[in-house]
């Protein structure tokens, strides 16, 4: 089960950098569009429905706080990475690397891949049994994963548009892709692993990445609209993420 998480991390990544070399330019604004819309929908939705009444389940008092915690990590990682979690792309002539958009990337994707080790590890079912959760399980389906690989699409897609107009070869870029795929497998196997001797509940981190998602999905909301009016197919995008979080809940 771990092997097949690390897999389906992996090439959600490459995923997305194969949409932008298959695009060629063509429609990528609006293909990153809907891919948030989609995620951002879905993220939002998993948070309320599953990962905050869960974590405040088992834990009554201060979990708000480590959410707000998350909530502001990601504002700060965001004057890194210029928002390019939610698409925006500011491409600089050159082909160098823009380290402080990278780090900023990879430290998300690595922290959001440390809760994943209790779905890994199966433990999350016995963890929530005796409360009647199941940790964003059901049916086989890990809503934490499926949150992450989905938004790591677009995410990917924005960053690899931004190497190709930044004149990176296509080879150095699918380089940086690569790293960036690693990064989240990374944290979930820090959390498997290296986690365990820190001695730091799961469920703090969770909540840290649950206020990261609220913000990312909410500016992918409010930032999908055009003159405060919903372009018609984002808006059934973001509705088609709502609907598919409540069918794996």
């Amino acid at each position: 089960m771990e092997l097949i998480n690390i897999l389906f991390l992996i090439l959600s990544v490459f995923l997305g950098g194969f949409i932008v070399v298959f695009l060629k330019n063509k429609s990528q604004d609006k293909t990153i569009k809907l891919f948030l819309s989609f995620s951002g929908g879905f993220l939002l939705s998993i948070a309320f429905i599953h990962f905050i009444p869960e974590i405040y389940s088992k834990h009554e008092f201060g979990i708000g706080y480590y959410i707000l915690l998350g909530f502001l990590i990601q504002l700060f990682l965001e004057y890194f990475s210029g928002g390019i979690e939610h698409g925006h792309i500011h491409a600089k002539a050159g082909g160098a690397m823009q380290w402080g958009l990278f780090i900023s990337l990879s430290l998300h994707s690595f922290i959001e891949g440390i809760p994943l080790t209790a779905e890994a590890s199966g433990a999350a079912e016995v963890m929530h049994h005796a409360h009647g959760h199941y940790h964003g399980v059901h049916s086989g389906f890990n809503t934490l994963l499926m949150g992450i690989v989905l938004h790591k699409i677009p995410v990917a897609i924005a960053l690899m548009t931004l190497l190709l107009s930044s004149g990176f070869k296509q080879s150095k870029a699918w380089m940086v892709i690569a790293a960036f795929s690693l990064m989240a497998p990374l944290g979930m196997l820090f959390g498997t692993y290296g986690f365990p001797e820190i001695g730091i509940d799961l469920d703090i981190i969770l909540a840290v990445v649950v206020g990261m998602f609220l913000h990312i999905s909410t500016t992918i909301i409010f930032e999908s609209s055009e003159n405060h009016k919903f372009n018609f197919v984002k808006l059934i995008s973001l509705i088609a993420g709502v609907l598919l979080s409540i069918l794996v809940h």
